[in-house]
C-alpha cells in the first residue's frame, strides 16, 4: 500500500483510507465480522481508519475502537463532528458548547485520549467560523486532536476558514473530504484547486458513486442504497439516465483495460494529483477484498483520456450525488423579502 503525506502535516498516510460508515445497523450489524474487515485492512497496509459521530449513531465509532485495541499507535485516526446527534437544537453544528461535548463522546466511544483528524462534517451557517476553529484549536492545545479538516465545504468557504484562521490565529483546516467520482467530477472545478493552493489534504468519498461504477449488473441493488431511493437511482432523473449510458461506457473500457470497473473507479480518482487518500467504505470483507485489488494500479494517460471522452472534466452527471446544498438557497426565507 503506497502512501502520501496528508497536506502538510507531515503526516503519512496510505492511498486508500478505510471508510467506516456501513459498520453498525447502518450497514453491517455484525461487529465481529466489522472488526475482522478493520483487521484485514491494517493488515493490507491501510493505516488511515475515517469515522463519524453520525455513522449508525455512534456505534460505527464504538466499533472501531473495539477493533483498534492493541493496534492504536499504528493507525491515523479520524473522525467527524456537526450532522445532527439528537432532537435537540443544539446536538449539532460548530458551536463551541456542542464541539466540547462531541469530541468527548466520540474518544470515548473509540477508546482513546486523542483523535488524529478532526473535522467538520458539514458546514454550518448559523455559527461563525471564528467561534469553532477557536474551539477546536484549544482541542489541538489539549492534546485531544491531533489536526482539523473539513468536509463537503464549498470553495468560498473553504477560504474564508483559511483567511479566517489567519487572521485571528487559531489553528486551520488542513484537509478536505468531498465526494468524487468518475461519475461525480464536479470537484475538478474549484475544490480540488483550491485545496491545493491552500496545500490541504484531500480525502475523497464514495469512489464507486453509491455502487454504480460496483461492477454490480443492478447498481440500484444493495443494503446501502435502499435508503437513496430517487436521489441516486430513479431511472426518470435525467442524471441517472445519463449514469447508465456512461457506466456502459466505462465498463467497457475497463475491460478493454483488462480492469474491472471497480479498479478503474478507484485508480481513476488516485490519478488526480490533489488527492491524498481515497475513502472506500466496504461493508464486508468480501467487498475490501475486491477493492484491495486496485490499490496498485496505474491509469496511462491514453485511459485517462478515455475516461475524459466519457464523462468530460469538472461534470456531475447527476447534481443531485453531491450530497450539499448550498445554505443561502435551503430555506426560501433566505432568498425573500
Amino acid at each position: 500500500m503506497k502512501r502520501r503525506i496528508l497536506g502538510r502535516t507531515g503526516v503519512s498516510v496510505s492511498e486508500f483510507a478505510l471508510g467506516t460508515m456501513m459498520f453498525g445497523t447502518q450497514g453491517n450489524p455484525d461487529h465481529d465480522e466489522a472488526i475482522r474487515v478493520i483487521h484485514t485492512a491494517l493488515d493490507a497496509g491501510i493505516n488511515f481508519v475515517d469515522s463519524a459521530d453520525v455513522y449508525s449513531a455512534g456505534e460505527s465509532e464504538e466499533i472501531v475502537g473495539k477493533a483498534l485495541e492493541g493496534r492504536r499507535d499504528e493507525v491515523v485516526l479520524a473522525t467527524k463532528f456537526s450532522l445532527p446527534t439528537g432532537p435537540d437544537a443544539n446536538e449539532r453544528g460548530g458551536s463551541r458548547r456542542y464541539i466540547m461535548r462531541a469530541v468527548e463522546r466520540s474518544l470515548r466511544r473509540l477508546r482513546t485520549d486523542h483523535i488524529d483528524l478532526y473535522q467538520m462534517h458539514r458546514l454550518d451557517p448559523n455559527t461563525d467560523i471564528d467561534e469553532t476553529l477557536s474551539a477546536l484549536s484549544d482541542l489541538i492545545r489539549s492534546g485531544k486532536v491531533g489536526t482539523i479538516g473539513s468536509s463537503l465545504f464549498p470553495p468560498e468557504y473553504i477560504v474564508e476558514a483559511q483567511w479566517a484562521a489567519d487572521r485571528r490565529g487559531h489553528h486551520r483546516f488542513r484537509t478536505e473530504q468531498p465526494p468524487y467520482s468518475i461519475l461525480t467530477r464536479g470537484v475538478e472545478t474549484t475544490i480540488l484547486p483550491t485545496a491545493q493552493r491552500y496545500g490541504m489534504g484531500v480525502l475523497t468519498f464514495g469512489p464507486l458513486n453509491a455502487g454504480w461504477l460496483s461492477g454490480r449488473s443492478d447498481p440500484t441493488s444493495g443494503q446501502r442504497n435502499a435508503g437513496l431511493g430517487t436521489r441516486m437511482f430513479d431511472q426518470t432523473v435525467a442524471g441517472n439516465r445519463a449514469k447508465v449510458d456512461a457506466v456502459a461506457k466505462l465498463s467497457t473500457l475497463a475491460a478493454e483495460t483488462g480492469l474491472s470497473l471497480t479498479q478503474l473507479a478507484t485508480a481513476f480518482v488516485r490519478s488526480h494529483p490533489a488527492v491524498t487518500s481515497v475513502i472506500i467504505g466496504p461493508r464486508t470483507a468480501e467487498q475490501l477484498g475486491d477493492l484491495l485489488t486496485g490499490a496498485d494500479i496505474e491509469l496511462g494517460d491514453d485511459v485517462l483520456d478515455e475516461v475524459d471522452e466519457i464523462v468530460a472534466p469538472g461534470t456531475n452527471l447527476n447534481p443531485g450525488d453531491i450530497y450539499f446544498s448550498t445554505p443561502a438557497l435551503a430555506d426560501k426565507r433566505l432568498r425573500r423579502r
